[in-house]
């Protein structure tokens, strides 16, 4: 019944969105043709090579109307955004309610049966989809943000994605990409699966034990200050595995769609580190331990 209830209100959202983006469509269309003005009065004014106060008035209102379509433009598409935002979370509740009940979808098989390049994939997947945060001006990117960690009274959610410090087979511990099953407000602990062995163990983990991955990517255009910067340390996910390893940003993110470079920690290399690797901005988190080993 919830996941009848669920998909009506999806599809209700999506209608929402379909709209706001029409929407979006006739407001920038409106605002081109005052674009198209203000750039043939500047022609004129070059043409006839003087700046006069008629033209002066004219313009200003022009740009006074062009910032006025341009901010009921950002609104709407902050709607939309926020739309989206409520449709993935949706989605997400939906996800964890199926398989909470034993219901699985192709595009979320158990893990236990996932093949090895199915799971990259999603991965890779859940990281290009990471939202992008976009602030009104002068508004300081949230906790959880790129590189700015959590509050040090938040509690990650159930199905949320972090970092967990586990003990492995032989005794060794290592940080391992994990799902949060649960949390004791209680005991303070987390219940966790591991992304790659969900349902084999699951880890009982003190809060100090996990860290939340990033639920924005940072703008590096706008917001610098909310990413890594050169050669800070950092635990960051090795590619094609599911493994956090201690790295230096080798290179931060210059466009929001980049990703990090970085050299892993390696005692085969003769300096002590990998050859520069791409993690994206999802699977890199501030490292806890400062001392090198």
């Amino acid at each position: 019944m919830a996941l009848v209830s669920a998909d009506t209100k999806i599809a209700e959202l999506l209608n929402e969105l379909h709209q706001l983006i029409k929407q979006t469509q006739e407001e920038r269309s409106r605002s081109e043709h005052n674009l198209l003005n203000i750039q043939k009065t500047h022609e004129r004014m070059q043409t006839e090579n003087k700046t006069s106060p008629y033209y002066r008035t004219k313009l200003r209102g022009l740009y006074t109307t062009a910032k006025a379509d341009a901010e009921a433009e950002c609104g709407i598409l902050r709607l939309a955004l926020d739309k989206i935002a409520e449709i993935k979370s949706l989605l997400e509740e939906r996800r964890i309610a199926a398989r909470m009940a034993g219901v699985y979808s192709d595009t979320d098989p158990p893990r236990k049966t996932m093949r090895r390049g199915v799971l990259m994939t999603l991965l890779q997947q859940s990281a290009m989809t990471l939202p992008l945060w976009i602030g009104k001006p002068g508004e300081s990117p949230p906790p959880l943000c790129g590189a700015i960690p959590a509050s040090s009274d938040y509690v990650a959610k159930q199905g949320d994605k972090v970092a967990a410090r586990v003990k492995a087979v032989d005794g060794d511990e290592q940080w391992i990409l994990a799902e949060v099953v649960s949390y004791n407000h209680s005991t303070n602990k987390y219940e966790v699966d591991d992304i790659d062995e969900e349902g084999k163990e699951r880890h009982t983990l003190s809060r100090r034990r996990i860290i939340p991955l990033p639920q924005w990517k940072a703008n590096p255009e706008t917001d610098p200050e909310a990413l890594f910067s050169k050669d800070q340390l950092v635990l960051a996910l090795y590619p094609q595995t599911t493994c956090f390893y201690r790295a230096l940003i080798h290179t931060p993110p210059h466009r929001p769609q980049d990703d990090y470079s970085v050299l892993f920690e390696d005692t085969s290399y003769a300096d002590g580190y990998s050859p520069p690797l791409n993690v994206a901005q999802r699977y890199v988190v501030a490292c806890k331990e400062n001392k090198k080993k």
